[in-house]
């Protein structure tokens, strides 16, 4: 038995597998199927005994992987975020996100949320000449969280991101320039969602210690605040 050549990865990414067939396997596996395979083969030799010890290391960690994704399916779902309905933005994009940026009402705007995940183009323009340039600053978790969404949108031709690359395209933007403007676009789309997902937290927390004492709350910035009343003219001192 040979490790066999470069392999489309399966699902599961079972490519240590391939190894333990003689030729390699054609097509994509599961889990389950690679499973059998292990179970299945009979290494001779120490070489062939190391490879299917290293398959059998490889599917446990990607079982582990598979059951912390369930979790944080889980806790996504239960946290009442409304980030998965950025097309492209799933659970694990969705989780990254929320754990990173911890409270929005940090960010002024969207162009300090741009800056912060860097999809904010940086300037670098040489005489009359203006240029942007990819942006190496910022957060790249979140960033690379952005880049995932924005590459299954492309993906997909039905989606409004696709229809925003190709419009790019069309006006003579090359492809990198194209994939940082949907970028800054979904990343203008998260930040309107996690301010959306603040507000409704905030207003569903005025039944709380706000109405108990009768203190007036107000909203601002994403966070409930008591609502300061104004200065009346009997309050001046003369």
């Amino acid at each position: 038995m040979t490790w066999a050549g470069p392999a489309t990865r399966s699902p599961a990414g079972c490519t240590p597998c391939c190894g333990l067939v003689p030729g390699g396997l054609a097509k994509e596996i599961s889990a389950a199927q690679a499973a059998r395979i292990l179970a299945q083969a009979a290494p001779s030799g120490a070489v062939a005994q190391a490879r299917a010890e290293l398959a059998a290391e490889f599917l446990a960690d990607l079982r582990h992987l598979g059951g912390t994704r369930t979790k944080l399916a889980a806790a996504v779902k239960a946290s009442g975020t409304t980030l998965t309905q950025v097309f492209g933005a799933g659970p694990v994009v969705a989780g990254t996100i929320i754990g990173d940026v911890t409270d929005v009402a940090r960010f002024p705007g969207r162009d300090h949320f741009a800056a912060y995940n860097g999809t904010a183009p940086v300037e670098a323009s040489s005489g009359n000449r203006t240029v942007h340039r990819l942006s190496l600053r910022g957060n790249r978790r979140i960033n690379h969280a952005i880049h995932m969404a924005a590459i299954t949108q492309i993906r997909h031709r039905h989606s409004d991101g696709r229809a925003h690359y190709e419009k790019k395209l069309a006006e003579g933007k090359t492809h990198k320039e194209a994939l940082r403007s949907l970028k800054r676009r979904i990343s203008n789309a998260i930040f309107a969602r996690l301010q959306a997902d603040a507000r409704r937290a905030a207003e569903a927390s005025v039944t709380g210690p706000g109405r108990a004492t009768g203190e007036r709350l107000c909203i601002q910035r994403g966070r409930l605040t008591p609502r300061t009343p104004a200065l009346r003219a009997s309050h001046s001192r003369a």
